[in-house]
């Protein structure tokens, strides 16, 4: 299991160069084509609709290749897509590639956080920790690579360096032997995994689970938490995804900072990520998930509403980097509780989660390249707060719905118990 975790983690390395490679060289995209931010953000739109759709698409495509089959399938897509990057095509072109890239990038997050988290048996949170951790690391050396490659006039080198990572980590996924786990990533394992499904489904307590939705089989009294897990997510991927892809263009507008020094302080960001998801997972699993998901996100609340108030530069890069720790494990964390609260649907929630957080990274981005237009950075900024205080209010509907749902299965438990018993 260890292996299969670490070759996870080197996955989520590669997705994260993949989700922040365009923000890192989109000054130089923006001025090498011509175009203004609004295009720029439409180019991160294509991204994460195709994000969405490979996310959409891998529990089906799991179900038929097997998992192995599905990451190597999904990988496979982003080298050959970065591949098609680097050549640097007419913009119609880089508009049609940018979906393939999106879809690679996003099925392999959604399959291997999936199987990750269904694998895992004991630690999960601290399992999905590691690979949000290891994502993070992807997104901080990437705008550490680009500041140098921007400072040597050979920012578009950073496409064929992601298309070799991704190949790399192909002929792994492709050679490697995980032992007795290889049976469960095999085409041969779909009959095994839903056989596990419906045996967690018969363990729910009958009264809840004899109220089957129509909605993908998800118990009726789950879904109003489901929806306000998937808005939360899709606030919670929109929202950072603007924030990082237009984070040196607003240093550069607000503070006058030269184009290699704020992608550098992009890195800051990630680099503060990655330090905070060290321990995000540890600590959700002593505090209680609830609880670290409401502190983190309150206190991203209050940091983005100062970033907004407070120019400087100096003040700037301290907000900026203490972002980046509120920021650390919110993703992983509340991946695993929604999973916690909704059991026996690890791959089918693990998807729909992902898929909101693609169409969040799909609508928001253009949206801000759109404030980046039309308003000034201080608006813009505003806007970006105005997502993050919006989280935490879906946050706190949330964790009210999930202590009712935790509390009716008790209630029910035992009921069942008392009947049994008599």
């Amino acid at each position: 299991m260890k292996k299969l975790i670490w070759l996870g983690c080197l996955s989520y390395l590669v997705i994260g160069v993949a989700h922040v490679v365009g923000g890192s060289i989109l000054e130089q995209l923006i001025a090498h084509y011509g175009l203004t931010y609004k295009d720029g953000g439409q180019w991160i739109m294509n991204q994460f609709l195709g994000f969405l759709v490979g996310v959409l698409l891998a529990p089906s495509i799991t179900a038929r290749m097997g998992k192995r089959g599905a990451v190597l399938l999904a990988i496979g897509i982003l080298a050959l897509s970065e591949a098609a990057y680097s050549l640097l095509l007419p913009w119609s072109w880089m508009l049609a590639i940018a979906p393939l890239a999106g879809l690679g990038f996003g099925m392999t997050e959604a399959v291997v956080g999936a199987m990750i988290i269904d694998m895992a048996k004991n630690g999960k949170a601290s399992a999905m920790s590691k690979l949000e951790t290891f994502f993070g690391v992807g997104a901080l050396l990437i705008p550490i690579a680009a500041a140098y490659l921007i400072k040597n006039n050979i920012w578009q080198v950073s496409f064929p360096i992601l298309a070799a990572m991704a190949a790399i980590i192909f002929v792994m996924w492709l050679t490697m032997s995980f032992g007795e786990l290889d049976d469960q990533l095999s085409v041969s394992s779909r009959s095994t995994s839903e056989q596990g499904k419906s045996a967690a489904a018969q363990r729910l307590p009958s009264a809840e689970g004899a109220q089957t939705s129509a909605f993908f089989g998800y118990p009726r009294k789950a879904l109003p938490f489901l929806l306000l897990s998937a808005l939360f997510f899709m606030l919670y991927v929109g929202m950072e995804m603007s924030f990082s892809n237009y984070l040196p263009s607003i240093l550069i507008s607000r503070s006058g900072v030269g184009e290699s020094s704020a992608a550098a302080v992009l890195s800051l960001f990630w680099g503060t990520m990655v330090l905070g998801r060290i321990f995000a997972g540890v600590l959700a699993e002593r505090m209680g998930y609830s609880r670290y998901l409401l502190i983190a996100t309150a206190g991203a609340s209050i940091i983005f509403i100062l970033m907004a108030v407070l120019g400087q530069l100096s003040w700037m890069l301290v907000l900026v980097a203490l972002s980046g720790l509120f920021f650390a494990g919110i993703f992983g964390i509340a991946l695993v509780y929604a999973n916690e609260l909704i059991p026996g649907m690890t791959e089918r929630t693990t998807s729909l989660l992902v898929a909101f957080g693609g169409l969040g990274g799909a609508i928001f981005p253009r949206l801000t390249g759109w404030f980046m237009d039309q308003y000034n950075v201080e608006s813009t900024l505003w806007y970006i707060s105005a997502l993050v205080v919006l989280m935490l209010l879906l946050l706190a509907a949330m964790l009210v719905l999930g202590r009712r749902q935790v509390l009716r299965r008790m209630a029910i438990g035992a009921e069942e118990n008392k009947a049994y018993i008599s």
